[in-house]
């Protein structure tokens, strides 16, 4: 089942990171289907911090290409990624202390929400941002 349908409003405009926005989609809808009552602990670890992973290594070309370019708002959309890299760190720990059972709407939903909320503001102003400046 799709959690997240990709929208080209996701894209920014730099291929690199459009890519990675697009893998980051597929991986956590990818999570999404492997959830459920029956999945084993083990592939929703290695799940967890897949996600984590690829999203932290997303998170630093975007911050990188931010700083290159003189982002005026990096400060703001950087503490935006670390909140997130901080909740889903969180998630992780719970999970491995056995506090999540319904681990696939609390992290699904979780991410759904703030990336759909991420793309269409802090991802859009900097797409608009990148158009203004040429870039």
């Amino acid at each position: 089942m799709t959690l997240i349908q990709w929208r080209n409003e996701f894209e920014i405009g730099i291929d690199s990171v459009d890519h990675e926005h697009r893998e980051l989609i597929d991986l956590i809808n990818e999570l999404h289907g492997n959830l459920g009552g029956d999945a084993e602990p083990a592939l929703i670890s290695g799940f967890l911090g897949e996600i984590y992973a690829r999203i932290s290594a997303h998170f630093a070309l975007e911050e990188r290409t931010m700083r290159d370019l003189r982002y005026d708002a990096y400060t703001d959309h950087k503490a935006e990624h670390d909140e997130l890299l901080d909740d889903i760190r969180d998630i992780m720990d719970a999970y491995e202390e056995g506090q999540y059972l319904d681990l696939d709407t609390t992290l699904a939903e979780h991410l759904k929400l703030w990336f759909s909320e991420h793309f269409r503001t802090a991802d859009s102003r900097l797409h608009f941002f990148l158009e203004r400046h040429g870039a």
